[in-house]
This record gives C-alpha cells, sequence and structure tokens, in this order.
C-alpha cells in the first residue's frame, strides 16, 4: 500500500490547477474583440480527406494587420471546404476567396455583440473557477483521508490545506487578472 507523500499531492493539484488555468487561457483566445488575432481560428474544424482537421493542419494562419485574417490553404482542393469550415463557425467572419488565400476581414463589433461576448468571458471564467474548486475539494479530501488513515499527523494536514487554499486563491486571482483583461479588451475600455 502506498505511504501518503504530500510533495506529490501538492504538485498533482499545481498541475490540475494550472490546466484550468490553460483551458480559460484557450477559451478566451477563441474570442472575437475587433482585432485580428489568429487564435480566432484555433477551434475550426474542417473535413478534409475523410476526417475533421484542425484549420491550422491544413492552412497557414497570419495577421496581416489589425483588421484582416489572411488564410493560406496549403491545398488547392481543399479551399472551399477550408470557406465552408470559416463561415460555420460562428465567428461572424466571411471570407473572401483570392485563390488559395482567403482573406477574413474583422468587422468591428456592435455594443450589443460586445456585451455578449463579455457575457461569455465571464461564462468561462466562472467554469475555469468550478474547475479549480473542484481540484481543490479533491486536494482537501485526499488530506482527510491521509489523516485517518494516519499517513499524516493533524498539525500536517492542517498546515497542507492552508497551502492547498493559498494555491487556490492565487490560481483565482490569475484567472480573474486574465479574463478582466480580456473583457476590458472586448469592451474597448
Amino acid at each position: 500500500m502506498a505511504v501518503f507523500d504530500p510533495t506529490a499531492h501538492k504538485a498533482d493539484l499545481d498541475r490540475r490547477m494550472n490546466s484550468a488555468v490553460e483551458a480559460l487561457k484557450s477559451d478566451l483566445g477563441g474570442l472575437r474583440t475587433g482585432r485580428a488575432s489568429t487564435s480566432l481560428l484555433d477551434r475550426v474544424a474542417v473535413e478534409v480527406y475523410g476526417a475533421n482537421m484542425a484549420l491550422s493542419q491544413v492552412a497557414t494562419v497570419t495577421a496581416p494587420d489589425a483588421r484582416m485574417l489572411a488564410v493560406q490553404v496549403w491545398d488547392k482542393s481543399n479551399v472551399q471546404l477550408v470557406d465552408k469550415a470559416i463561415r460555420a463557425a460562428g465567428l461572424g467572419l466571411n471570407p473572401i476567396v483570392d485563390g488559395q488565400t482567403l482573406r477574413l476581414p474583422i468587422p468591428d463589433l456592435t455594443e450589443d455583440r460586445r456585451k455578449e461576448l463579455a457575457k461569455l468571458a465571464s461564462q468561462y471564467s466562472e467554469k475555469a473557477k468550478i474547475a479549480v474548486r473542484n481540484v481543490r475539494r479533491d486536494g482537501m479530501e485526499g488530506l482527510k483521508a491521509a489523516e485517518k488513515k494516519g499517513d499524516i499527523s493533524q498539525d500536517e494536514q492542517k498546515r497542507l490545506e492552508t497551502e492547498v487554499q493559498k494555491t487556490t486563491d492565487k490560481i483565482t486571482a490569475e484567472m480573474d487578472a486574465v479574463s478582466g483583461a480580456k473583457e476590458k479588451e472586448i469592451l474597448g475600455k
């Protein structure tokens, strides 16, 4: 039977909490802000060669200026499929086909759309915070179980619970900063 390892326990919790932060950053990266960003198309999947592939696997995405994205499709036969996938992604973008390149003008966001996107960013943040709270709960339960089995003392349990709480607070503050910055960017403040 394995003996409780506080260092491994903390490392596992840190890894899981940090992955929630990375997931939040990824989710927020896909939100339109009115400026061209290649991450806007990260979630676009194209059905080519009988499989769903990420856009980055069939084309190169660049941002030649603040109001335009360019998608250079590698295989000429996939241009229409990429065009269709971008239109179907629900991003409000209308590609202009120019040979093997698709130009995507980034339209200005209406005030209502900005508010919707800011609300969505807030929902992504809350979802990530819930994931962190679940990791925290798992960590606390693990510490209680280890103390009950006699693997750690009650004082050690309290000390480790304090560390878990400090980590949770730090990660939550980082998430607030990331989502707050994204909301300001979306609202144009």
